[in-house]
């Protein structure tokens, strides 16, 4: 069948939004890639060719270009994968007889090792001065999500009664509503004991359960502690990238760097597969690496 690419562009956006309920952002994103597609394609064929006359080998240039833009694997293994739809969805119509794009296989994704903090970083970032009933929240916050590992989903969502002052530990709902008990250190125990004394100050309403409140006395919220956070790495001239998930990453790290079980790290961080607890086994290992190069006097000449 006779097809230009715009026209058959076109008719694989609309198949994807109306058949496949692409959403408005994916869609976007479907289009951007296969506009650079086909500003390369024509470069290599007549301004309106036909969607037959494109090749295997076309697909496998485009894929070595971008290669050498150097840009990120995972870019180019997201618009291989549009690629892939887009042709598959030719040969399903029938406009074109045979998917080219088959045979080509995708850029092994290079997995990015999670940022972490330094142990004296942390500690900068955990100094803080309680002076008001808000730096003794955010100073119970940050201790209690180093001290924890906890997502920060979870840290939000913590209610008074989640905790077990007296046995130190908290329970802890996380994702696909599965509970797990995390101990608590005794930095964190304090200053959440500091807190709890001056919660009262923050609250608005005698029925709310939520441990950490906003200054609207209601439950603080995920980009609540995000502004947080940011407004606190600036004080403290720390790289405003730091995520919530750093001081969770970095208290795993620290852990094993210590002597931790991997197994005790993975029920502490609530993952169902340890083989995700494994990434900072690697962190440990790049660690290790680093440091030799740095110390070790036979490592330069």
């Amino acid at each position: 069948m006779k097809m230009d690419y715009k026209t058959a562009q076109d008719d694989f956006i609309n198949y994807c939004v109306f058949e496949k309920g692409l959403s408005p952002n994916t869609k976007r994103s479907y289009e951007n890639d296969l506009k650079v597609y086909y500003n390369y394609l024509k470069k290599r064929h007549k301004e309106n060719f036909n969607v037959i006359d494109i090749t295997q080998e076309d697909i496998e240039l485009f894929l070595k270009e971008n290669t050498i833009k150097k840009d990120k694997t995972t870019t180019i293994a997201h618009k291989l994968t549009v690629i892939k739809n887009f042709h598959a969805y030719l040969t399903k119509e029938k406009i074109t007889k045979k998917n080219i794009s088959l045979a080509i296989a995708r850029p092994k994704l290079q997995k990015a090792l999670p940022q972490t903090l330094s142990i004296k970083e942390v500690e900068s970032l955990l100094d803080i001065s309680l002076n008001t009933a808000y730096d003794y929240r955010n100073k119970a916050m940050l201790e209690l999500l180093y001290s924890t590992g906890l997502r920060v989903s979870e840290l939000v969502n913590i209610t008074v009664n989640n905790i077990d002052f007296n046995n130190c530990v908290i329970r802890i709902v996380g994702k696909g509503n599965k509970e797990r008990i995390v101990p608590i250190g005794e930095y964190s125990m304090y200053y959440l004991n500091l807190y709890r004394n001056k919660r009262h100050e923050l609250r608005k309403t005698i029925n709310d359960e939520a441990l950490f409140l906003n200054n609207h006395g209601k439950k603080i919220t995920r980009q609540g502690f995000f502004k947080i956070l940011k407004k606190i790495l600036k004080e403290k001239n720390l790289p405003e990238e730091v995520s919530p998930h750093t001081l969770r990453h970095s208290f795993a790290t620290h852990l094993l760097k210590k002597g931790a079980d991997l197994r005790s790290i993975q029920e502490m961080l609530g993952h169902s597969d340890i083989s995700t607890t494994k990434i900072y086994t690697h962190i440990s290992n790049e660690q290790v690496k680093q440091d030799y190069k740095k110390y070790h006097p036979r490592e330069k000449k």
